[in-house]
């Protein structure tokens, strides 16, 4: 008698790499499209360096970058000074690195509180339209009027020199762009079909504005963040170089292209101003690179070439 056929056995299901099974993600797609543009990458670079100046300073400077040797002043790189020292006789290279620190966290201090009020006012308007939008254009209107170093002057010279008066100052005359940029991404976007949805299912809304436009809206806003770090870097360096900026006594880079002006005819002192004034260039090419490959990298045209 012959026994019931088995049928043979199904051979193992192979595993799935775990990579495979990793979904892209919207992350992964825009880093994909960044690194590509490689003065993107040179920018990121620049900014990474910065924040590791800014974060380790106190490891990194060799001296103190307040420590004055009057007996030393304006020395040329060497004898223990790879900068050479300043007209105060500080190291150029330690004040070099404390003016990054002082960079950093002025302009991302600055921006953020920057975006803070010009993302909100700018998404309020953009929403509300009628009277709402007409008055808030009207009172960015108004501060716009003002050129941004002129009415950061007035500010500080009101309130008195000093970190907080600056980054004060730039905030208050920095925040337009941003509004400007929200409102009109907002009146672009409050009239989509998945707006509409949200609210024919009761929402709210600060929920539509905070989860349906927002998140939509804010990619040109962001781009914009990082060009005007750079920008409010050479600001908070144009005050410091008229003397209405920090105070002389802390290391900032305006300040010191500034105490190096008489010696700018003088042979062996371009240190004095050289370094300087290389830190803010390379500061403001880094954000503005950056700026550019997130321009490249958010653009939803090009998210159908990859």
């Amino acid at each position: 008698m012959v026994g019931p056929t088995r049928s043979p056995a199904s051979p193992p299901t192979a595993a799935v790499p775990a990579k495979s099974r990793r979904p892209t993600g919207q992350f992964r797609d825009v880093w994909r499209r960044y690194r590509r543009n490689k003065l993107a990458l040179i920018g990121l670079g620049i900014v990474g360096l910065l924040v590791f100046l800014a974060i380790f300073e106190p490891f990194l400077t060799p001296y103190s970058p307040f420590e004055q040797n009057l007996l030393n002043t304006t020395a040329p790189p060497g004898n223990g000074h790879v900068f050479g020292t300043d007209v105060l006789g500080r190291d150029m290279l330690s004040a070099v690195i404390y003016g990054a620190k002082l960079a950093v966290i002025v302009g991302v201090v600055t921006v953020l509180a920057s975006l803070l009020v010009g993302v909100t006012l700018g998404a309020i308007a953009g929403f509300a339209g009628g009277a709402t939008d007409a008055v808030i254009a009207r009172v960015t209107d108004t501060f716009l009027a003002f050129p941004l170093l002129i009415g950061a002057i007035l500010i500080v010279r009101t309130f008195g020199a000093g970190i907080l008066p600056v980054i004060v100052a730039l905030a208050i005359f920095g925040w337009t762009t941003a509004a400007r940029l929200m409102r009109g991404q907002t009146l672009a976007l409050r009239e989509n079909e998945y707006v509409e949805a949200a609210r024919s299912i009761g929402a709210t809304n600060s929920r539509i504005l905070t989860r349906h436009i927002l998140p939509n809206a804010i990619a040109p806003v962001l781009v914009y963040s990082f060009t005007s770090i750079g920008v409010v870097v050479v600001a908070m360096a144009s005050l410091s170089y008229l003397g209405v900026g920090v105070p002389a006594d802390i290391p900032e880079w305006g300040r010191m292209i500034s105490q190096a002006n008489a010696f700018l005819r003088v042979p062996g002192k371009s240190h004095l101003w050289v370094f300087p004034s290389l830190a803010i260039v390379l500061t403001t090419l880094g954000f503005a690179f950056v700026a550019d490959g997130l321009r490249d990298a958010l653009d939803p045209k090009l998210r159908g070439r990859d």
